[in-house]
C-alpha cells in the first residue's frame, strides 16, 4: 500500500516536476514488477519473456504496475503508455506484457526510483526473450534450494 501511495504522490506532483524530467528513448521489455522485485517466482531471469508472459498478464490485470527493463538492466516504473493512463491493467499495458519495445518518453528519477511516462511506442518487437523451450515449464533456477 505504501508503494502505491508513493506512486500516486508522484503523479500528483508531476506538473511541478515537469522541468526535472528528461526526454529519453529506451529499448527494453515490459515486465511484471511484482515478480521481478519480490523474487516470488525465482530470479529476475525467470520472470522475463514468454516463460513469464501469462503471469505478467495476470499481475497487470490485477493492478500490479508494469515496468520497463532496459537493455542495460535499468528498470523504469511505467506510469503511463501513450494515451492509456493506467500503470497496470490498461489495454495498452496488457497488449505489451513481455514484449520488447522501443519507447520515447519522459524520464523522472525520485528518491532512487526511475519513472517513465511513455509518449510513444516507437516499435513493438513482440516477445523476444526466453521461452519455455529454453528453460522448461519451471526454470531450474526458480526452484528453491531445500533447507538443511
Amino acid at each position: 500500500m505504501r508503494y502505491l501511495t508513493l506512486i500516486f504522490s508522484f503523479l500528483a506532483a508531476m506538473p511541478a516536476l515537469a522541468t526535472e524530467g528528461k526526454r529519453i528513448q529506451v529499448k527494453g521489455e515490459i515486465i511484471d514488477t511484482w515478480c521481478y522485485y519480490s523474487g516470488v517466482m525465482g530470479s529476475p531471469e525467470a520472470v522475463t519473456g514468454s516463460a513469464h508472459h501469462t503471469c505478467a498478464l495476470w499481475c497487470s490485470a490485477g493492478g500490479i504496475p508494469v515496468g520497463l527493463l532496459a537493455e542495460d538492466g535499468t528498470v523504469y516504473m511505467v506510469l503511463k503508455i501513450e494515451s492509456d493512463d493506467h500503470s497496470a491493467s490498461g489495454d495498452t499495458q496488457l497488449s505489451l506484457a513481455s514484449h520488447t519495445i522501443e519507447a520515447d518518453g519522459m524520464f523522472y528519477e525520485r528518491d532512487g526510483l526511475n519513472y517513465l511516462v511513455v509518449s510513444k511506442v516507437v516499435s513493438d518487437l513482440d516477445i523476444t526473450n526466453l521461452n519455455h523451450e529454453d528453460y522448461g515449464p519451471v526454470p531450474g533456477f526458480a526452484i528453491p534450494e531445500p533447507k538443511p
